[in-house]
């Protein structure tokens, strides 16, 4: 069953690299296409100045027709879209176009601009373009270099902004489809192992009563009472445990326990019932620590811990039980001395099925956490591992007074 999560691993690695991929293609193919946009700017620039210099050779001779005056003017009336600054040998503007002046021009943009705030704003504007590379030089004559600066139009400008926020609302969208998409699964998984838990009790419920029922009759019958007694103790544990799998998918009964008490219960159950090459050591905390919880589901969560811990140490190791508080949260923490998990693994041992052992469900670290988290409040995760062993922790809020 880890292999399933593995691909899926891999298969959310792929897609992310593909969207990555795809929206790398796209801003590739957007970015040529503004610096097209750009360059046909710049070429209606030129004509511009060619424009303007032709208009002022023809003012200056004598045998400059009607015609080619009215043209020049057309082609530099037609630009309404890209400003323009016109700078003479001076630095002085000689026109300007296209800019939205804090108080709006009654003339075509033609001559020098008269309000001081224009004049200021204009400035400003000049000071920002001689910082870029958009210059055209106009060589009137040998001793007169006028200046062309010019700045992109609102369409360029907003066709430089708009593949990225086509980017992002893409990116919404797919994170909305996602986290829906995942909120579904995950609704439909509880769904599957609430019924699960539920059909587990119900199917217990019938030999555990035939049990009890037995065990009536056992002393009658001649056997030893101590074995009775033990066998009892069993009979009664499948009882919780079916109480426990009754439990999954309804809000259990909170209450007041006292913690170490309920952690201590849970190792003295465990303690006779695993190999005697595995130490169990339990390390209470010096003082009570009360907290809201049910105390068989909390107790079921340390079993199960304990147990997982058994199988990573094939049958010979340490298991250290340990009882604290902090601030605000009491903490359990599980160690044993096995074999380790691989990081990667820190959160998928908590998905419903994973498993490295070639028997069982694979639900322990899964129902563990629904346990945890939905009913108490609290977080359990892996502390950290290594191949000298693991440690889980559970952190469960403690009770106001």
């Amino acid at each position: 069953m880890a292999n399933i999560y593995d691909l899926r691993r891999y298969g959310r690695i792929a897609f992310l690299i593909s969207a990555a991929a795809i929206v790398a293609l796209f801003l590739y193919f957007s970015n040529g296409l503004i610096k097209d946009l750009s360059q046909v700017e710049r070429e209606r620039m030129q004509l511009w100045a060619d424009a303007t210099k032709e208009l002022v050779s023809a003012t200056m001779t004598s045998n400059s027709s009607e015609t080619n005056i009215d043209f020049l003017l057309g082609i530099i009336k037609s630009n309404t879209t890209i400003p323009v600054l016109l700078i003479d040998s001076e630095g002085n503007i000689l026109q300007h176009r296209n800019f939205n002046l804090p108080v709006p021009s009654d003339t075509l943009g033609l001559g020098a601009p008269s309000d001081p705030r224009n004049a200021e704003y204009l400035a400003m504007k000049l000071k920002e373009l001689e910082a870029s590379n958009k210059e055209i030089r106009i060589e009137i004559t040998p001793d007169e270099v006028q200046r062309l600066y010019y700045d992109d139009s609102t369409l360029l400008r907003r066709m430089s902004v708009f593949p990225y926020i086509l980017v992002l609302v893409m990116l919404a969208f797919i994170a909305v489809v996602y986290f829906a998409v995942l909120s579904t699964k995950k609704a439909e998984q509880n769904k599957v192992w609430v019924g699960l838990s539920k059909e587990t009790a119900h199917q217990l419920g019938t030999p555990i009563s035939s049990l009890m029922a037995w065990m009536e009759l056992l002393p009658d019958m001649g056997v030893d009472k101590d074995t009775v007694s033990e066998m009892n103790k069993d009979v009664n544990r499948l009882s919780t445990i079916a109480s426990r799998f009754s439990k999954i998918g309804s809000a259990p009964r909170m209450e007041t326990v006292e913690l170490n008490d309920t952690i201590g219960e849970a190792v003295g159950y465990m303690g006779t019932r695993i190999s005697g090459r595995i130490s169990l050591s339990w390390h209470p905390y010096a003082h009570d620590i009360e907290i809201k919880a049910s105390k068989a589901l909390l107790e079921w969560v340390i079993e199960n811990l304990i147990k997982n811990a058994v199988d990573a140490m094939d049958g010979k190791g340490s298991i250290d039980v340990t009882v604290g508080t902090g601030p605000i949260n009491a903490f359990v923490e599980v160690a044993d001395t096995g074999k380790g998990l691989s990081r990667k693994n820190f959160k998928t041992v908590f998905n419903p099925g994973y498993t490295t052992k070639s028997r069982g469900w694979g639900l322990g670290l899964t129902l563990a956490k629904r346990i945890i988290e939905q009913y108490h409040g609290g977080r359990i995760f892996v502390k950290q591992s290594s191949p000298a062993g693991t440690t889980f922790r559970i952190e469960l809020p403690l009770k106001l007074l």
